[in-house]
């Protein structure tokens, strides 16, 4: 597996989303999740990203990584979140960026995962009642403390992260970024090229939509997350299928799955984007590691952005109270 660097952290290309282990996409299973992450490990997928919130609030998910990587725990890079305590009556999420949470929460994840120290640990997502200097001055604590390495923030503006990046180093933003999702490339993927910061790509196929095996609503499990998804909703999802048939095509004539196709257009824009498609299931495991090996070539990237160009897709990219918590 080749490796990146996410500021000054040393990753694998491609890494594994862990939410789909615990929540949102259908139900669970703890062995074949474990042996997923450890078949991860494996094949030298380093990146593990996990949250507090991921099984619902309840941890399971953190948990879950704590046992798989037990007795391995040199092989993985964990990236874990907080910041997220709850939900609304309105489907928006209850924020808490306190240094104060900052320090409860992250004592809570070591203990979870069964580790000394967290890699890369992450504000889930921004309290715009708190300044950022001040939640990012809380993180920086933890890192003299010892108890994480590197700090990242997820899905803020080109401001909120530079206002951060001169509080402490910021070594990884994690944002939703794949052919389908281009808003980074506005103001936020320029800025953290000049800083230095690493982009931690979640959702790079499109929660499952580029994999070209989804067609249809009936075919997910009914707590399935993409049941409430905008662009998996009536005419915006038979016009994103559209876009989807166009990936399939050239991912056939180029002799891979569009899965990987989409990965290698991901990993083609920069250096320091490392896409961490979420799985449970090692087949989709392996297909998506092999992505890392793809080179696409200019002309094999141009035909990947004409079929989906900047904005073609229709729908919102989450229901519109988790909107309200993205700070752009």
């Amino acid at each position: 597996m080749k490796h990146r660097m996410l500021g000054a952290l040393n990753v694998s290309a491609i890494g594994l989303g862990c939410m789909g282990m615990s929540q949102s996409y259908g139900p669970h299973d703890d062995a074949e999740s474990m042996a997923t992450i450890r078949r991860a490990l494996d094949l030298g997928v380093t990146l593990l990203d996990t949250s507090d919130m991921y099984g619902y609030g309840n941890g399971h998910n953190e948990e879950l990584i704590g046992r798989a990587i037990a007795g391995r725990r040199d092989d993985a890079v964990i990236a874990t979140k907080f910041g997220i305590k709850g939900w609304t009556g309105d489907g928006s999420f209850v924020l808490d960026s306190s240094p104060e949470y900052a320090r409860k929460a992250c004592e809570a994840s070591l203990r979870r995962i069964g580790v000394d120290v967290i890699d890369l640990y992450f504000l889930h997502r921004r309290d715009r009642s708190i300044p950022i200097e001040e939640i990012v001055g809380g993180m920086a604590v933890l890192v003299a403390e010892g108890k994480v390495r590197h700090i990242g923030l997820s899905e803020v503006s080109e401001e909120t992260l530079r206002r951060a990046h001169a509080t402490h180093p910021i070594a990884a933003l994690e944002s939703e970024y794949s052919l389908f999702e281009r808003y980074v490339e506005g103001g936020v993927l320029p800025a953290c090229r000049e800083l230095g910061i690493g982009l931690m790509a979640f959702s790079p196929l499109g929660r499952g939509v580029l994999t070209g095996t989804v067609r249809d609503l009936n075919s997910l499990s009914e707590d399935d997350y993409r049941h409430s998804d905008p662009r998996y909703r009536g005419e915006n999802l038979l016009h994103n299928l559209g876009l989807v048939d166009r990936i399939q095509l050239i991912a056939a004539k180029l002799g891979m799955t569009p899965a990987q196709v989409a990965l290698a257009w991901v990993l083609a824009q920069d250096e320091h984007i490392v896409p961490i498609p979420g799985t449970k299931r090692i087949k989709y495991l392996e297909e998506n590691a092999a992505a890392a090996e793809v080179e696409l070539t200019p002309e094999q990237i141009r035909l990947l952005e004409t079929a989906i160009p900047p904005n073609a897709v229709s729908g919102e990219r989450y229901p519109e109270g988790i909107m309200r918590t993205v700070d752009a």
